[in-house]
């Protein structure tokens, strides 16, 4: 096998494998049941590094700082969210 095959079948393995990893937002639990922000909508992750918050008991996770604000205006209806996919899995 010549070394540009071999560089080929390595760049395609290394990226397959990124890929495979890219479906949660780092410092988001695998287990998590959302992909997106529940109060943005946006994707975890999508503004650099997301930031956990509770709500009596249930760990809600929000794609910024930004968004802590207004989830600290009704917590309980993001934690129901939160809750509400869990019971969907």
């Amino acid at each position: 096998m010549n070394s540009k095959s071999t560089i080929a079948i390595l760049i395609a393995a290394l990226m397959g494998s990124t890929f495979a990893f890219a479906d949660a937002a780092p410092g988001v639990p695998k287990g998590y049941p959302l992909k997106k922000c529940v109060v943005s909508g946006d994707p975890l992750g999508e503004h650099g590094r997301v930031v956990k918050v509770a709500h009596e008991g249930t760990d809600i996770y929000l794609c910024c700082k930004d968004c802590v604000k207004d989830f600290k205006k009704d917590p309980a209806k993001y934690a129901k969210m939160v809750k509400d996919a869990q019971g969907k899995k």
